[in-house]
């Protein structure tokens, strides 16, 4: 009772959550294999189910920066995305509409809108890319998309409120998680019938398999834990306590390591596999939801739905590198499979922020000229800009001394003074990124050579 307690008056100041009509919009994002989304109208609703679920059942148990580069509008109150193992389309479902938006990533573009059950919250793909599973809180249902006619074709009946779907990496079985009972089902792909269900303890939320499809770990925001399952037996082999309302959940593509969002404590759990423990824990940013590595693993993007941020966590110094500013509410992040781009969606102002990974703003590295030159003399300085795409340079403000010239694109200032005086200008250097990268004001001095 007073993990309900606690929660009530963390909300008290919120937003209130939406009718379990659109049920996907209330329990939030809990991404299928990388993320749970458990906050403000998303993250608020989930947790009180499974509370109210618990009660009913009688128990209470360096990375380059990256930028945005574009904002995709999708359906309404988007919840998570994932991409076609061929990197083509990424799929974002609407909580709020009832639909799964198909994102063209060549162009940008939404090229359509895919009817599915009540309250989509979660998509993932098998493994050969030939179907989309999606979770459907308002139906207890799993609606499968066939990929290339882009209609679903079939329906799996489930558990009560199923939140997130992974695949086992041989692409045989997939895991759902129910926020509302004790259970994992076990869906069999080649019969599209669930086959089995796993006790894990109620209020499951985020899903993840380790990379050889030994293990999932299963997170519970109830009960600050993690529940780690046996691929082989179905059965929990070991719990894992560590942060508070623990939701996403993703490992590291060699599989030593998971990481977990703690929604409670705005950090994340570093989970070494071998030993199942906690080893270290990240400070993100507010109530972290989402979660998934690049595919080299040298960093982690990690959706912070109350702060409208991405933190990029550099894997190796287990430090946040940067922060990357997205769209309202954001509750799920995917890559590509080359690792360029990643897609996050964005619940509270329904769109998909793009970014490019490996972009970052220009920053000066050299913007200190000789401030003296004399005419009749030759001069050249060299600015040069840290910054992906590669920077540009153009005169922002004042002007150079009569006589020099600024190349745009190599930075080199040069040329021989013709006229004597103080000449005082900015240098500003931009890649389209932003935000552009200017220098204080710089003057120099020239004096008249003397005639002999």
């Amino acid at each position: 009772m007073a993990f309900r307690t606690t929660l009530a008056r963390r909300h008290q100041e919120r937003r209130s959550s939406p009718s379990m009509e659109h049920p996907g919009a209330g329990e939030g994002r809990l991404r299928g294999s990388t993320s749970a989304s458990l906050l403000s109208r998303r993250r608020a609703a989930i947790i009180s189910t499974v509370l109210a679920a618990l009660m009913l059942a009688g128990n209470f148990p360096a990375t380059a920066a990256g930028t945005v580069t574009s904002t995709i509008p999708v359906g309404t109150l988007p919840v998570g995305v994932a991409l076609t193992p061929d990197g083509t389309a990424a799929y974002v479902t609407n909580s709020g509409s009832n639909t799964v938006s198909v994102i063209d990533v060549a162009s940008g573009t939404t090229l359509s809108a895919i009817p599915v059950g009540p309250g989509p919250n979660d998509v993932a793909f098998t493994p050969d890319g030939s179907e989309a599973y999606v979770t459907n809180w308002g139906s207890d249902t799993i609606s499968v998309i066939d990929v290339t006619s882009g209609t679903v074709t079939s329906t799996v009946t489930l558990e009560s409120n199923p939140v997130n779907v992974a695949f086992v990496p041989d692409g045989s079985a997939a895991y759902v998680t129910h926020a509302s009972s004790g259970a994992v089902s076990v869906i069999d792909v080649a019969l599209g019938t669930v086959t089995s269900t796993i006790t894990v303890g109620l209020g499951s939320v985020g899903v993840a398999f380790t990379p050889d499809g030994s293990a999932a770990y299963v997170t519970h925001p109830a009960s600050d834990a993690v529940s780690v399952i046996d691929v082989g037996s179905g059965s929990v082999t070991k719990t894992i306590t560590g942060g508070s309302e623990p939701a996403g959940v993703a490992f590291t593509p060699d599989g030593a390591t998971a990481y977990v969002t703690n929604n409670g404590f705005n950090t994340v759990s570093v989970i070494d596999v071998e030993s199942g423990t906690v080893t270290s824990t990240i400070t993100v940013g507010s109530h972290p939801l989402g979660v998934a590595f690049t595919p080299d693993g040298a960093a982690a993007y990690v959706a912070n739905d109350g702060s409208n941020t991405v933190s990029v966590i550099d894997v190796a110094s287990g430090t946040v590198a940067s922060t990357v500013p997205v769209g309202s509410g954001p509750t799920d992040v995917a890559f590509t499979p080359d690792g360029s781009t990643a897609y996050v969606t964005n619940y509270g102002s329904n769109t998909v922020s793009v970014i490019d990974v490996s972009s970052a703003p220009p920053v000066f590295t050299s913007a200190t000229p000789p401030t003296k030159a004399t005419t009749r003399a030759a001069y050249s300085y060299t600015f040069t800009a840290t910054g992906d795409p590669a920077p540009t340079f153009y005169v922002s403000s004042g002007a150079v001394p009569v006589g020099l010239t600024l190349n745009t694109t190599t930075g080199v200032l040069s040329g021989t003074p013709t006229k004597g005086g103080k000449a005082t200008f900015t240098v500003t250097a931009t890649n389209g990124v932003g935000p552009d990268a200017t220098t204080g004001p710089i003057t120099i001095t020239v004096t008249k050579a003397k005639v002999r």
